[in-house]
């Protein structure tokens, strides 16, 4: 468990990845998985996800997947993924737009009308709610709800958003996710949609999605977890989700962070742990110790000389980030660091 993250350790700040004598999927119960980037990209599953979530399955560990993506309803996301091979229930899903329901609905009242600027997702997550989606800012609605709506969402849904929030009625988003992966790349996500219509009418909408409380919130109410470890590709939104959490993290390279955004990373933006891919759930993780002057892990030491990040050694890819990680940020402390780091990458691939 977390000896150094600045969450929930006294307000320390984290300053080199933790080690674990144990697996991961046996030191925590549940993994609370993002899925674009993590589990699959552009609908295929990436590589080893599917053998190491089953493997952490049969171990013991519950299975979470927690999306920011509002478009598909759990349902959908639970066939998808048993598809690829990973079997999954619905009640195993957990999105941004259940979280942003509930977020809804304690705000307006029990029956109420929302106007949904988004996917099916929304709808069937309004009515779990006993809220009525409506299409039109003529129909009264008590709220709007924007999300993650596809790549074929249709410029008036924002004007209907735009009509209703000049009348005074509030405004609620999934997520303000600014990309999302796809098959052919990164393309725009809701956070890209919000702005539209923030520029357009002046608002700000209450956001329920990672990395903010209200989905934190709705994924331990919905899978009781006790000692959860979030899994996630992105700085901005799993992990920053996890610090606010004040729970665990494992940062995956699959998805949008590389290796020199990690080495920049904030404070709130620091994981626990890093691997390259969901393998890294089924082993124990190795200690960053310190050195002189520098920082070792593996057959890596890495150390600050003038302005670069330098590495010594040779070994696992992922210690020698390991060993970086710990000298970039011990070097920025509650800032990030703006050491190059481009050589030390370079050997190790990354």
């Amino acid at each position: 468990m977390s000896q150094t993250a600045g969450h929930g350790t006294g307000g320390r700040v984290r300053t080199r990845p933790d080690g674990s004598s144990r697996a991961l999927s046996e030191a925590y119960d549940t993994a609370l998985l993002d899925l674009d980037g993590v589990v699959y990209t552009g609908g295929h599953a990436i590589a080893h996800a599917v053998e190491s979530l089953g493997t952490a399955r049969e171990g013991g560990m519950h299975l979470a997947y927690v999306t920011n993506n509002a478009l598909r309803t759990p349902d959908a996301v639970a066939e998808h993924l048993t598809e690829l091979g990973i079997a999954t229930g619905a009640s195993d899903v957990i999105t941004s737009a259940q979280a942003v329901a509930r977020l809804v609905s304690e705000q307006v009242p029990a029956g109420a009308r929302v106007l949904v600027i988004g996917g099916e997702g929304l709808r069937v997550a309004l009515r779990e709610r006993g809220l009525e989606p409506v299409e039109s800012a003529d129909d009264d609605p008590a709220a709007v709800v924007q999300g993650y709506g596809g790549p074929d969402l249709a410029w008036g849904r924002f004007a209907e958003a735009c009509y209703a929030i000049a009348r005074g009625v509030p405004w609620f988003a999934s997520n303000t996710d600014l990309t999302i992966p796809s098959a052919r790349g990164i393309a725009p996500g809701n956070g890209a949609a919000v702005e539209v219509v923030r520029i357009a009418t002046g608002a700000e909408p209450r956001v329920a999605g990672k990395p903010l409380p209200p989905m934190h919130r709705e994924t331990i109410l919905r899978t009781g977890s006790e000692r959860p470890l979030v899994v996630g590709d992105r700085l901005d939104t799993d992990i920053e989700g996890a610090f606010h959490g004040e729970v665990d993290s494992l940062l995956v390279l699959t998805g949008v962070t590389d290796g020199a955004r990690l080495l920049a990373a904030r404070p709130e933006h620091r994981p626990t742990y890093v691997d390259a891919d969901l393998r890294g759930m089924l082993a124990g993780q190795p200690e960053v110790a310190p050195m002189d002057g520098g920082f070792g892990c593996g057959g890596w030491t890495a150390s600050v000389r003038g302005d670069e990040l330098a590495l010594d050694g040779e070994g696992e890819a992922m210690d020698g980030l390991r060993a970086l990680c710990a000298a970039a940020w011990t070097e920025a402390g509650d800032g990030s660091c703006a050491l190059d780091a481009g050589k030390a990458l370079s050997r190790l691939g990354l």
